[in-house]
């Protein structure tokens, strides 16, 4: 048995995201781990685009932009439309009638 005087040893994983040699975050699991990897691959191939564009970016503006972008991607096809369950009855309907 253990007494106040021993230390009880954790072990504890981590999931480190490494780009170019360089650590850019940790995470307890691997779900959110792989979840960052990708905004970083999309923040750079984005960074890739900006590259090319009409505009003169510096490079840390550019990264800074492309990151910025990967994170708000849901926003970058605009408003999300929502579609009336009632007329998708209605088009079943008139399909079932032609028919």
């Amino acid at each position: 048995m253990y007494t106040d005087k021993e230390s009880i040893m954790a072990v504890t994983i981590q999931y480190l995201v490494v780009r170019n040699g360089i650590e850019k975050m940790s995470f307890t699991n691997k779900k959110d781990a792989d979840a960052y990897d990708r905004l970083l691959d999309l923040a750079e191939h984005l960074d890739e685009l900006l590259a090319a564009a009409p505009v003169a970016l510096g490079e840390e503006e550019r990264e800074a932009l492309a990151l910025y972008l990967a994170q708000h991607q849901d926003q970058l096809s605009g408003p999300k439309k929502k579609s009336a369950p009632k007329a998708k009855a209605d088009k079943a309907a008139d399909i079932k009638a032609v028919a």
